[in-house]
């Protein structure tokens, strides 16, 4: 017969197969049947663990009654105790009972699932040794049933929804689906076993058997019901098949709601393998085939599927056994009679064997799992509330030793600290006088300097205004206001870049330096009462108002289309700022030269009638006076000047005779392009170029003549801000000082209470030390030799 060793689960740890005719030994039946034997076992670690953690816990809970009863008696003291001390270990009262009640419940859940008759009842009666839960063909578990040990040595059962001790035997008729009178799928039935039969009970295991998972959709309620808390999860699967997509989606659903489970696959009613073929050989073959397949699929269940442990774990963690055969066996044995007599076919030591190794291993499992599951949280939040509620004494011991210190350091200086006040008063409140006048006229001189380097730079801020430009007068009065707005927000925007970190700097260093020195003039537990006078988080920020459209209010622009190479440009040209003082006389007003051009602001378009005052003024004709000039002179200016074409006709008369037709019908045409490429290139860009090029003068103009009125306006903020500060840093001083007469009464009745508090919170703060020590003496001692 092949041995098996290398495909069996755990088989390389395992002993060699025994032959068919082979007695089976039983190493652990004498442990597992006296008590005494069994403190050895895995299962006792997790038993004097529970025993140890609830001894700890009857010492945190007093620990934490009294500190609570000390929290109460100093609750008044605001300067001892933190806002949620009194909330935080008051609280732990309740938390701290309710996990000693939790711990005197824990137990180790062993949960067993699988397909309708493939043997769940079977294990869990095989693994008790008798026949408790019912079993047979089909559909027999209807409900699930929890064995759990009984503390009095009675056997009975309960019901959820009842508190009635039943007979144990009417448990085939609760749990059968086959009885008239079953229970709900969904439902618990507390089955309550004698622990001295069973060590698994006697050690606080608790075994949970489910009714078949492919005759029930409600595989969520399930889980959420009863597999939760479970430690490890067993799952017996059909030798005679292999995994089904049941077993595995189940396993999938609680693999989702518990990270990595602790899961035991079963290859039930292996023994029918022995008997497939007449052939010795060929059975060997087969059964060496069929337990590959099922090894290799449930490992690759176990690793890839649900990756809940390794390769190596997997091997370790998969079985091929009998449950029938070895609950017949231990039960002849219990007779007395020899163990083979409950072989139900060939390789019966083998299959034995092999369940053996599962209760030893499953075994460790369990009581690895539960220890670390049940009592690690425990112990962490024992730990937590120690470590807290030492924190808080340790909080109100350390504040305690220093208001003794600060108050018994007052009561001695506070006569002189009261006469040197008064005096430090006076000189600080002279010498930030100073200070103040100081930065104010520097904030002053800052201010005007940066706004006038801005104003010459307007041009450049105007040309960013990128708003569409029309000429149209409803329009443009929209575009002068947003032009406005664009001025008045670039300079605000531009001296806050400039001055306002320097200044917001300079602010905050002087009232940092206020609060420096008007501090320490307070008592030093009213010292921190300085900073607060500040009303505002963000910094100090200087407001320049500059109302550009008041201030730009009466800018009127001109955007008439002017030849530049016209006479009256000419003129201009040549005559500089007094070509606007050009007049001509003699004419009628039809005939006279257009002068709008040279007005300072748009005119009507109607003929300008000049008045004589304006034609006696000295250096008004730089060529003479009109009267004198030839009559050539005056027929040409003539011609220029009239709407009509009588002086051109003249005019190009007497040129043709002079320089000839072609000459002037040449400088004519050049002189016609050039005003035809001026007329056309006069578009809404130039008349913008136009509008911003005079409002840049004009504003200029008008901001220069409030320069002085914002800096002083600024600086004024700035003192304002300053001396409000050093207002209320002396307002704090003066109570200061009418506290310290009041103080000085009660100093030495808190000297007494302070001393008395602390040396009560000393007391706290050792034991919590001594009582955290303890837990981690424990988790060396179980957690981590449970790793």
């Amino acid at each position: 017969m092949l041995s098996g060793n290398g495909v069996g689960g755990g088989a390389g740890g395992r002993p060699p197969l025994a032959g068919a005719g082979t007695s089976v030994a039983s190493p652990s039946s004498d442990q597992r049947n006296n008590p005494s034997s069994s403190i050895s076992s895995p299962l006792q670690r997790f038993v004097k663990g529970k025993r140890k953690i609830n001894d700890i816990f009857v010492e945190i809970h007093d620990y934490v009654i009294d500190s609570s009863n000390y929290i109460h008696a100093v609750e008044d003291e605001k300067d001892l105790i933190q806002k949620n001390d009194v909330e935080l270990v008051t609280g732990y009262v309740k938390k701290v009972k309710g996990i000693r009640d939790v711990l005197a419940r824990d137990h180790m859940k062993v949960a067993f699932f699988g397909r309708t008759s493939n043997g769940k009842s079977s294990v869990i009666n095989a693994m008790l040794r008798d026949k408790i839960l019912p079993s047979g063909i089909g559909h027999t578990t209807n409900c699930f049933l929890q064995v759990e040990g009984s503390d009095n040595g009675e056997s009975y059962l309960m019901t959820e929804d009842s508190t009635e001790k039943q007979n144990v035997k009417s448990v085939g008729q609760l749990a059968h689906a086959l009885c008239k009178e079953k229970l709900g799928e969904s439902q618990m039935v507390h089955i309550f076993w004698p622990r001295d039969k069973c060590f698994l009970l006697r050690d606080d295991v608790v075994f949970v058997d489910s009714p078949g998972i492919d005759v029930s959709p409600n595989l969520d309620e399930w889980i959420d019901k009863h597999c939760l808390d479970a430690d490890v999860f067993v799952l017996v699967a059909n030798a005679e098949s292999t995994l089904m997509v049941t077993e595995k989606n189940f396993f999938h659903k609680v693999s989702m709601r518990l990270s990595k489970p602790n899961i035991f696959i079963l290859n039930n009613r292996w023994d029918a393998s022995a008997s497939e073929v007449d052939f010795l050989d060929q059975n060997e073959l087969l059964q060496y085939q069929v337990r590959a397949q099922h090894l290799e699929r449930a490992v690759d269940f176990l690793v890839k599927e649900l990756k809940v442990c390794t390769q190596k774990e997997a091997n370790e963690r998969i079985f091929f056994v009998s449950a029938k055969e070895v609950l017949q066996a231990r039960l002849q044995e219990e007779r007395g009679l020899p163990l083979h007599t409950g072989a139900l076919a060939e390789g019966f030591p083998n299959r034995y064997f092999e369940f053996q190794d599962f209760e030893r291993k499953f075994e460790e499992c369990i009581s690895k799992s539960a220890i670390k599951t049940k009592f690690e949280q425990h112990s962490q939040r024992g730990k937590n509330i120690t470590i807290e509620i030492r924190d808080v004494m340790e909080g109100i011991y350390e504040r305690a030793l220093t208001l003794h210190k600060e108050k018994a350091t007052l009561k001695k200086d506070v006569n002189d600290k009261l006469n040197r006040t008064e005096q430090q008063l006076l000189l600080v409140t002279q010498e930030m006088k100073e200070k103040i006048h100081h930065m104010v006229e520097d904030v002053e001189q800052r201010v005007s300097k940066a706004l006038s380097e801005e104003i010459r730079r307007l041009s450049t801020l105007v040309d960013e205004f990128n708003v569409p430009f029309h000429p149209e007068p409803l329009v443009l009065n929209v575009y002068k206001k947003e032009l406005h707005q664009h001025v008045e927000n670039g300079l605000g925007s531009n001296l806050k870049a400039r001055l306002s970190t320097a200044l917001a700097m300079n602010i905050e260093n002087s009232q940092s330096e206020m609060i420096e020195r008007m501090s320490s003039l307070l008592p030093d537990q009213n010292r921190q009462l300085s900073v607060a006078v500040l009303p505002r988080r963000e910094p100090f920020e200087v407001l320049y108002r500059l109302n550009c459209d008041n201030i730009c209010a009466d800018f009127q622009e001109n955007l008439e289309f002017r030849f530049s190479w016209g006479i009256t440009s000419l003129i201009a040209r040549m005559m500089g700022r007094n070509a606007h003082k050009v007049a001509l006389t003699n004419y009628q007003c039809s005939d006279i030269v257009d002068m709008s051009y040279y007005q300072p602001t748009p005119q009507p378009h109607y003929q300008t009638q000049v008045q004589p005052a304006a034609l006696s003024t000295p250096g008004a004709f730089p060529f003479g006076r009109p009267e004198d000039w030839s009559l050539t002179s005056k027929l040409a200016l003539a011609s220029l000047g009239s709407q009509g074409t009588v002086g051109g006709l003249l005019l190009a008369g007497m040129m043709m005779k002079t320089v000839g037709w072609r000459v002037i019908a040449l400088t004519t045409t050049v002189y016609g392009l050039l005003y035809l490429y001026e007329r056309l290139a006069w578009t809404n860009k130039a008349k913008e170029r136009t509008f911003k090029r005079q409002y840049v003068e004009h504003a200029t103009k008008k901001l220069k003549m409030i320069v002085d009125l914002t800096s002083a306006n600024c600086s004024h903020q700035v003192q304002q801000e300053l001396s409000s500060t050093f207002a209320r840093l002396c307002h704090l001083v003066d109570e200061a000082t009418t506290e310290m007469a009041v103080d000085m009464k009660a100093l030495e009745r808190e000297l007494r209470t302070l001393e008395e508090e602390a040396n009560s919170a000393k007391v706290l703060r050792n034991k919590a030390n001594y009582l955290t020590k303890e837990l981690e003496m424990f988790e060396e001692a179980y957690l981590k030799g449970a790793e």
